[in-house]
């Protein structure tokens, strides 16, 4: 019998962030920073697009069986990517009510060498 390795979900994680940012760069945004912690969770990316400051959550999902990527982008999820959000521009010395900000979603459903992608502006 034969094994194969699949991957582990933070080997899968890392490949999706890698190319959703790669797919956002070539949308024309810049990378800012990626998996930024804080005590609430993590921010997966953080673009910036013209003079907003992007965060974006990156949710892979090999099939819809269950609801798919954009489903999984629960109201504490985004409770939690808000807080960190806040912590961060905070880091940063900046002020979040004169920072222009939004919260983007990537999608990824499918073969992960070559996801279909959905892209949410604004998604929360």
């Amino acid at each position: 019998m034969l094994w194969t390795k699949k991957n582990t979900t933070r080997v899968t994680g890392a490949i999706t962030e890698q190319f959703a940012k790669h797919y956002l760069m070539q949308q024309g945004l810049t990378f800012v920073d990626e998996n930024v912690h804080c005590r609430q969770g993590e921010i997966d990316l953080i673009m910036q697009d013209d003079t907003t400051l992007v965060f974006v959550e990156v949710k892979y999902r090999k099939n819809n069986h269950f609801g798919g990527a954009i489903a999984a982008v629960s109201v504490a999820k985004q409770n939690k990517i808000k807080y960190c959000a806040t912590f961060y521009l905070h880091k940063m010395n900046l002020n979040e009510y004169n920072t222009p900000c939004r919260f983007d979603v990537i999608a990824l459903e499918g073969d992960i060498s070559q996801p279909q992608v959905s892209w949410l502006k604004n998604a929360f």
